[in-house]
């Protein structure tokens, strides 16, 4: 699972402006789907953190 995680990681992170080209514009997310998107990301995360080692 974790080279799933780092793949998906890279594949975030890269930078895609050069293929993009003149491509169409994407509007930002609002305030409210931005701080949705967070706590989803703490709770996600505070529940696999305190999963028990063995139960992968």
């Amino acid at each position: 699972m974790p080279p799933r995680i780092l793949m998906s990681a890279a594949f975030l992170l890269s930078s895609s402006a050069a293929l993009a080209g003149d491509g169409m514009q994407v509007p930002e997310g609002s305030q409210v789907t931005l701080f949705a998107l967070g706590l989803a990301g703490v709770l996600i995360g505070r529940r696999l953190a305190i999963r028990d080692p063995g139960q992968d």
